[in-house]
């Protein structure tokens, strides 16, 4: 687990040094404002057709996570009870990993960065739906479209100028996940 941690610090310091080189190349009358939105996330240049070419990526992902959430009931038991039950950790972990990294992807190519939602909906829903993930998945994919439509409404109606639906987003999930890792109960692993 330390590792993933470690990993996921050193991909997220390449990319945003990434980010950085992008930056600094832009022209800054066009190209930068345009990166700078996106780096912010919002639904404002989200087109029919950008939403038609997330069909078969979040389809695809979406297939991928419904045949497989009653198996990953069996992987929150931990590697030696799932492996007694007949799971195959690798083989079912690398499955659903890349489902979520095609659909996160392409809604963010299309999206940008929209924030907290990943985070801090799936405890929002297991606790609304319980945590067997026949009910929590389904439920966290309907309360996350939830969240961001709400967000997406608040930013748009809130002042004059359209505030990036990133920033609602990641305000609201501060706040969630703050409220989250102070209530007793709270296990935020999934």
């Amino acid at each position: 687990m330390l590792r993933l941690i470690l990993a996921g610090i050193a991909v997220s310091a390449l990319f945003g040094a990434g980010v950085g080189v992008l930056k600094y190349a832009a022209d800054p009358l066009s190209e930068l404002p345009a990166i700078t939105f996106w780096l912010l996330g919002g639904l404002w240049g989200v087109t029919w057709h950008e939403t038609l070419f997330l069909l078969p990526p979040v389809g695809l992902s979406l297939i991928i996570a419904f045949a497989l959430r009653w198996r990953m009931n069996l992987l929150t038991l931990g590697d030696e009870s799932a492996i007694s039950l007949g799971s195959r950790l690798g083989q079912e972990r690398s499955l659903v990993l890349l489902g979520a990294v095609i659909a996160v992807g392409a809604v963010t190519a299309v999206g940008g960065i929209v924030g907290w939602v990943g985070l801090i909906i799936p405890h929002v829903a297991r606790r609304l739906f319980g945590a067997d993930a026949t009910y929590a998945l389904p439920g966290a994919i309907l309360t996350g479209g939830i969240f961001v439509l709400v967000c997406d409404t608040v930013a748009r109606a809130l002042l004059g100028g359209e505030i990036p639906l990133g920033i609602l987003t990641s305000f609201f999930g501060a706040l969630g996940f703050a409220l989250l890792m102070m209530h007793t109960e709270v296990r935020l692993r999934p």
